[in-house]
C-alpha cells in the first residue's frame, strides 16, 4: 500500500501529538492524587492531634500548594490571552481560602476542580487508536503471482491495480479485487457486517482485511492501499472526527463578569459602611465553590453509576448530550443479533423423521470447520444425535459438502441448485409447502439421491434488543433506524422483530456514515449504535457513538464515545435516563449555589453574618452540594439484568413458522 504510507506520517504526528497531551494528563493526574492524599492526611492529622494543629495545616498547606499551583498557572495564562474560564474562579476561591487560612478547603476546592478539568477535557482521542488498529489489520504481506504463474512475496504496499495475488485459506485479503480463479467463502463481516460468510467464485469483488476461509482465491487487485475499502474507512473516521465541535461549559459563558461584580459590590458595601469584616465575610461567601463542585460532583456520581451498569463512558460531554438524542441507528449483526449463526429451523421431507435428517447432515458437516458445519453440528449434538462418521468428505467451496456416511450412503448437503446439478431428487421442492421462509439461510439435505429436507438458519436477535427498542420509544426517542450489510430478507425480518421504524440493508461503511449526515442535516441529534470495523466511521461522526464493548471490535469501541461492556442492549434508555438525571441534579445544584451566595451575601452585607459564621456556611453549601450529587451513585439500583436466558447465552424458543429444531428431534 504505496499510498497508504505517504499519510502515514501526517498520522504518526497527530498520535505523537496525542501521546504528549496523554503524558501531561497522566502527569497532573499524579500530582492531583498527591495533593490529595496531603489534604486527607490533613483531616486524619487534625482527628489524631486535636490540640496541635500544625500538623494538620502543615499538610492541608502543601496539599493545597501542590493542587492549587497548576490552577493558578492556568489561570495567569488564561488571563493573558483574554479568556475569561472556570480555572480563574477556582483560583479566587483558592486564594480567598488562603486569605482565610482556611488550607484544607482550598486544598478540596482544587483537587476537585482538576478532577473536572481532567474528565471533561478528555477528548476523543479514539480515532488515532482506531487508525493504528486499522493498520495492523491491513496485511503487510502479499502472494503476488508473476507472469510466469510462479509465486512471489511481495510487500502489500506495493500492489498496484492489476496485479494479480493468491489468497489460502485464514489469509487476510491484502487489496480490494475481483476473483479471477477459484471459489471460497470470505468472512467479510469487518467491511459489510454481514453474519454469513460471503460465498466467492470468478467475477465476485473481494475487500481488503476480509478473512478467506475456506478455498485458494486468484484475486486481480482493482484498489490498493488507501484507496481500498478498509483504506477508505480510515479515512472516514478522521473526516467524522475532525466534524465534531467541543461543547462549552455553562457556567463559562458567565465566569467573564462573575468576579468583577463580586468585588464591585464588596468595594460599595465597604465604600458605605467602613466595615472590612463585612467585605470580608462577603468574599468568603461569594467563593463559588458550590459552583465550583455543582458539575463535577454531579458528573463524578454518575460515571460511578455507568460504571457499575456496565457502561463506558470516555467523554463526560457525551453524558450530557444523551439527554437530548432524537434517533437512534442500530448496526444489525453483533449488536440486535448475537452474531452467531444457530439453526432455528428445519423442515423434513413427507416420512423422514427430524432426528434423521439432522443426523445426516451432522455426520458430514462434522468434518468442515465452516460456520455453517459449526451450527449444524452444534444443534445435533445438543439433540444428544449419536453422529455417524464419514469418508471421503468433499467441501465444495460456495456449494456445499458431499461423502459417504459409514453405513455406506452416499450424502450431500448444501444448496439446491448444486444438489440438483449433482443429479439429487428435489421434486419435493414443488410442494409450495417446502417453500423456505424469507430471513433464512437454508441447507439441503440429500441422501441416496433424494432430498430429505432442508435446514434453516439464521443470526439470532438479542432476548433483550426489543425491550431496549421499546424503551428508547417511552423515553420519546421514536426515529429507531436499523441499518446492515446484510441481505434485505434478513434485515426486514430483524427489523420487524424489533419494531424498527427504518431499515436500511446491504449497505457499505460509507453509506452508514451519508445515513447519518441525512439525519442530522433533519435537525436529529443521531446516535448510531454498533460493534464492527464497518461501523467506525458512523460511531464517529455520530453525535454519540455507542459501541457494544463485549463482543465488539477494538476499533469501534476506541471510535465509539460510549462502551457497553456487556451485551445488554437495555442500557441504552438507562443511559438517557441517567443524562436526564444528572442533568436536573447540576441545574439543582447551579440553583442552589446561586441561591446561596445571593442570600448570604446580602445578610453578611447586613451586617447579619461574620467572617467565621461565612466560613461555617461556606463548607455547608459545599456539603449539600456533594450530598445532593452523591444520590446519582444509587441511580437506577431497580434496573434488573437480563434474564436467564441473555445472561446465559442460551438460545430463546425458536420460531415456530415451520418445525421448531426440538420439537423435530
Amino acid at each position: 500500500m504505496a499510498d497508504q504510507a505517504s499519510v502515514r506520517p501526517a498520522e504518526t504526528g497527530s498520535v505523537q501529538s496525542v501521546q504528549r497531551q496523554a503524558l501531561r494528563a497522566s502527569v497532573l493526574l499524579v500530582g492531583t492524587m498527591m495533593g490529595g492524599l496531603l489534604i486527607f492526611n490533613s483531616y486524619l492529622a487534625e482527628w489524631l492531634y486535636p490540640n496541635r494543629p500544625f500538623h494538620s495545616d502543615l499538610s492541608a498547606a502543601l496539599g493545597a500548594i501542590l493542587l492549587g499551583v497548576p490552577l493558578m498557572w492556568s489561570s495567569v495564562v488564561s488571563l493573558l490571552r483574554g479568556d475569561m474560564r472556570m480555572d480563574i474562579l477556582a483560583a479566587l476561591a483558592i486564594l480567598a481560602a488562603f486569605a482565610q487560612q482556611e488550607y484544607q478547603l482550598a486544598g478540596v476546592v482544587a483537587f476537585f476542580m482538576i478532577i473536572s478539568n481532567l474528565i471533561e477535557t478528555r477528548t476523543a482521542l479514539g480515532a488515532r487508536a482506531s487508525i493504528e488498529s486499522l493498520i495492523r489489520m491491513t496485511p503487510t504481506v502479499a502472494s503476488r503471482l508473476k507472469p510466469d504463474g510462479k509465486e512471489e512475496q511481495a510487500d502489500a504496499r506495493s500492489l498496484r491495480a492489476g496485479d494479480i495475488v493468491r489468497v489460502r485459506p485464514g489469509d487476510n485479503i491484502p487489496a480490494d479485487g475481483i476473483v479471477i480463479d477459484g471459489v471460497s467463502s470470505v468472512n467479510q463481516a469487518t467491511i459489510t457486517g454481514e453474519s454469513l460468510p460471503a460465498d466467492k467464485q470468478n467475477d465476485d469483488e473481494v475487500f481488503s482485511g476480509t478473512t478467506n476461509l475456506t478455498g485458494v482465491l486468484d484475486v486481480r487487485v482493482t484498489r490498493a492501499g488507501r484507496d481500498t475499502t478498509l483504506g477508505r474507512v480510515q479515512q472516514l473516521i478522521l473526516q467524522a472526527e475532525q466534524t465534531k465541535a467541543p461543547i462549552m461549559r455553562l457556567i463559562d459563558r458567565y465566569v467573564g463578569w462573575y468576579a468583577p461584580t463580586i468585588l464591585m459590590i464588596a468595594g460599595i458595601v465597604l465604600f458605605f459602611t467602613r466595615d472590612t469584616e463585612r467585605v470580608i465575610a462577603m468574599i468568603v461567601l461569594a467563593v463559588p465553590a458550590a459552583l465550583i463542585l455543582a458539575t463535577p460532583t454531579a458528573v463524578v456520581a454518575a460515571l460511578s453509576c455507568s460504571a457499575r451498569m456496565g457502561i463506558l463512558i470516555k467523554n463526560v460531554a457525551d453524558l450530557e448530550r444523551a439527554r437530548n438524542l432524537t434517533s437512534v441507528v442500530f448496526d444489525k449483526t453483533g449488536t440486535l443479533t448475537t452474531g452467531e449463526l444457530s439453526v432455528t429451523r428445519i423442515m423434513p421431507a413427507p416420512g423422514i423423521d427430524g432426528a434423521e435428517l439432522l443426523r445426516v447432515a451432522g455426520g458430514l458437516e462434522q468434518m468442515s470447520r465452516h460456520p455453517v458445519a459449526r451450527a449444524i453440528v452444534e444443534v445435533a449434538r445438543r439433540a444428544k444425535l449419536e453422529l455417524p462418521g464419514a469418508s471421503g468428505v468433499e467441501e465444495v467451496s460456495g456449494r456445499g459438502v458431499r461423502g459417504t456416511l459409514a453405513d455406506g450412503t452416499v450424502a450431500a448437503v448444501g444448496r439446491s441448485t448444486w444438489l440438483a446439478d449433482e443429479g439429487a431428487d428435489m421434486s419435493v421442492l414443488d410442494d409450495e409447502n417446502f417453500h423456505e421462509p424469507e430471513g433464512l439461510s437454508t441447507l439441503y439435505v440429500v441422501a441416496s439421491g433424494k432430498c430429505l429436507g432442508w435446514i434453516g438458519l439464521e443470526d439470532r436477535t438479542r432476548p433483550e434488543a426489543r425491550q431496549a427498542i421499546d424503551g428508547l420509544r417511552e423515553q420519546g426517542i421514536k426515529n429507531l433506524v436499523m441499518v446492515t450489510g446484510d441481505r434485505w430478507s434478513v434485515a426486514r425480518r430483524v427489523a420487524r422483530e424489533m419494531g424498527c421504524s427504518e431499515v436500511k440493508a446491504e449497505v457499505l461503511p460509507q453509506d452508514k456514515l451519508d445515513l447519518v449526515d441525512q439525519l442530522q442535516r433533519k435537525g436529529h441529534t443521531v446516535c448510531v449504535v454498533g460493534d464492527g470495523v464497518n461501523d467506525a466511521p458512523a460511531l464517529t461522526a455520530g453525535d454519540l457513538g455507542i459501541a457494544m464493548g463485549a463482543a465488539g471490535s477494538d476499533v469501534a469501541i476506541n471510535s465509539a464515545s460510549i462502551a457497553l461492556m456487556t451485551s445488554d442492549l437495555r442500557r441504552l434508555p438507562f443511559l438517557i435516563r441517567l443524562s436526564r438525571a444528572t442533568t436536573r441534579t447540576i441545574w439543582q445544584n447551579l440553583l442552589f449555589g446561586i441561591l446561596f451566595i445571593v442570600v448570604a451575601m446580602t445578610l453578611a452585607g447586613m451586617g447579619v453574618l461574620g467572617p467565621m459564621a461565612a466560613a461555617v456556611l461556606h463548607t455547608f453549601a459545599a456539603t449539600v452540594v456533594i450530598f445532593n450529587s452523591a444520590r446519582l451513585v444509587r441511580f437506577g439500583e431497580e434496573f434488573q439484568p437480563a434474564g436467564a436466558a441473555a445472561e446465559s447465552g442460551t438460545d430463546a424458543p425458536a420460531d415456530t413458522g415451520t418445525q421448531p429444531v426440538t420439537a423435530a428431534v
